[in-house]
């Protein structure tokens, strides 16, 4: 088996760090680009079909994005344990792992999209969602659901082939499957041609088949070309221990992730008080921020497999510098970002809506929470990498520690003094005092690293 996957196995061990961040990133920001158009295309066709269907999606957000955490956090668990073992050039674990790492990813997320179909009314109300809306929510979710499997699935996938350091072929899977949703969903919103008017449904059955084709193409790469996932099941023996490896990271990876998510339902049960207005600015923002962040997102999937392979490799030395020399660049790159939306507030709210209370919070938004995106990238990709360090409780508590003890009270609290200003401005100020914290804890943990090393020579 080593043959192949060895063959497709990128060395990050060697060579500058510089050079080998920037080749991984540098996919990634067109593959991140991709998914996250993915809501944000939705969101622009659905506004078309007036305030309170954009108030519906809006509220779907937090819902969607919950599920797309557990992704992203087995992900995570699934890049560091097959990263390690590349690292330490063991081939065959790396491959064993893999494998049971999509059986255990398929499973979970089955579980979690049954639980959340379940309690499904219950959740959007708990949010502030009003009855009216419960129609178009249920109609979009009824479809989401269940095709929000296979998108666990892929970023499982996904982030094996970036494990072996292969960022490219995530990118252009993530790159296609945009585009096919975005051809989709004019045709299936507004029934053009011979497709059928499906409303806002139609943006989720885009989205579901977008993924369907991406997933299909993903795991036949995985299985047939690179060779990283065994066609028959492992032995018990091996799904036990490699399950355990993953789950020990993944699961906690998840729970991080899946406070924000969390956190901006309780954000945007907040933003219910002040009415639909507020909520659609919010579930706008919202989606605005993946792609202002864009760089920090693309960084946080590509500085792990780094990180673990030179983890496994003994060089703490090459984490260290891979993880300074991302937060210095992100600190100026998010500066720069901030005054770029400054400048085109007044048009970006008005591509989303033409209601000027709507409009006149949206450009609220950018003014102030943007100003936060350079210090939440500073918590990112601390987080990541100490997931990548196998230090996935540390992580898991800072984003416990980020969204109840500072980002969700201080947005509280300023929303009850303050108004709506107020409410932007506490986020910006618990994202601060979070990025201190978060840089503290990854430095503790480097020093630690060293000497245990010290002490093993």
């Amino acid at each position: 088996m080593a043959g192949k996957s060895e063959q497709n196995t990128h060395n990050l061990v060697d060579g500058p760090i510089q050079q080998s961040l920037i080749r991984m990133t540098m996919p990634m920001i067109i593959g991140m680009l991709m998914l996250f158009t993915f809501s944000l295309v939705d969101t622009w066709f659905i506004s078309f079909l007036g305030t309170e269907s954009l108030t519906a999606i809006s509220f779907t957000f937090p819902v969607t994005f919950f599920v797309m955490s557990l992704a992203i956090g087995l992900g995570i668990g699934a890049s560091a344990v097959v990263g390690k073992y590349l690292g330490a050039s063991e081939y065959d674990k790396a491959k064993e792992a893999a494998t049971v790492i999509n059986y255990i990813s398929f499973a979970l997320a089955c579980i979690v999209v049954l639980l959340c179909w379940t309690f499904m009314e219950q959740i959007f109300a708990l949010m502030g969602a009003r009855q009216q809306l419960m129609g178009p929510i249920r109609a979009y979710m009824s479809v989401w659901f269940p095709g929000s499997v296979l998108v666990v699935c892929i970023m499982t996938g996904n982030s094996v082939l970036r494990a072996c350091g292969d960022t490219k072929t995530p990118s252009i899977l993530m790159v296609l499957s945009g585009l096919i949703n975005a051809i989709l969903d004019p045709l299936l919103i507004f029934g053009l041609g011979p497709f059928p008017e499906l409303g806002i449904q139609g943006a989720a059955w885009a989205t579901v088949i977008a993924w369907s084709i991406g997933f299909s193409y993903l795991f036949y790469l995985l299985i047939y070309k690179v060779e990283m996932v065994s066609r028959s099941v492992p032995h018990q023996t091996v799904m036990k221990s490699s399950g355990r490896d993953m789950l020990r990271i993944g699961i906690p990876a998840a729970g991080a992730n899946m406070m924000t998510p969390l956190a901006a339902g309780i954000m945007t049960a907040i933003a219910a008080g002040f009415g639909d207005t507020a909520v659609a600015a919010f579930g706008v923002g919202a989606r605005i921020e993946p792609i202002a962040t864009l760089l920090v997102l693309a960084i946080s999937s590509s500085l792990p497999p780094l990180i673990s392979q030179n983890y496994g490799a003994d060089r703490i030395d090459r984490v260290e510098e891979a993880y300074r020399l991302a937060i210095k660049f992100i600190l100026f790159w998010q500066l720069f970002v901030y005054v770029l939306l400054c400048i085109g507030a007044g048009m970006i709210a008005g591509v989303f809506s033409d209601d000027p209370e709507v409009i006149e919070a949206i450009r609220l938004f950018v003014w102030i929470m943007p100003v936060g995106y350079g210090l939440q990238g500073i918590i990112i990709l601390t987080n990541s990498s100490l997931n990548a360090l196998h230090r996935p409780l540390s992580a898991l508590y800072l984003s416990i520690a980020r969204f109840f003890m500072f980002y969700v009270p201080l947005a509280y609290v300023g929303s009850m003094y303050f108004g709506l200003f107020g409410f932007f401005a506490g986020a910006v100020c618990g994202n601060f005092a979070m990025a201190m914290i978060s840089w503290h804890t990854f430095n503790r943990a480097i020093s630690g690293e060293h000497r245990l090393q010290e002490k093993a020579a």
